[in-house]
């Protein structure tokens, strides 16, 4: 019945922020956006995510363990070195990695997780 995600879209405190993560740190390409309505689309190819700008002055922090909504987003990567590569990059960036590469349930997939734009985990993962 389905075909997999069109998009997802992310609540984030700073527009610019997130465009530069997905953009300027991942390499992924900016479809379009809408100043009026703030919002900016980016893509790697294969996944859409729409990116909103919060409406608030007082925004509320999710927090995985209390909230109902995103427990993190997985993005896959090729390849291990495609994995570490990441990861490197990510390390020498402003944002906190929770953990660095390791076996997911004893491998041989592996997988990373940061703490991205607005503190949203994202995970990266290789699977094999």
């Amino acid at each position: 019945m389905t075909r997999g995600i069109h998009h997802l879209g992310l609540t984030v405190e700073s527009l610019q922020e997130a465009k530069d993560f997905f953009v300027t740190l991942l390499g992924w390409k900016l479809v379009k956006e809408d100043a009026s309505y703030p919002n900016a689309f980016v893509s790697d190819g294969n996944i859409l995510i729409t990116l909103w700008k919060i409406q608030t002055s007082q925004p509320v922090a999710f927090d995985r363990k209390t909230n109902i909504g995103l427990h993190h987003l997985a993005l896959r990567v090729a390849d291990e070195n495609e994995l570490n590569e990441t990861y490197q990059k990510i390390t020498k960036s402003k944002y906190k990695v929770e953990f660095a590469p390791e076996f997911l349930k004893g491998g041989p997939s592996k997988h990373f997780m940061v703490y991205g734009p607005s503190q949203i985990r994202i995970e990266f993962i290789n699977i094999v």
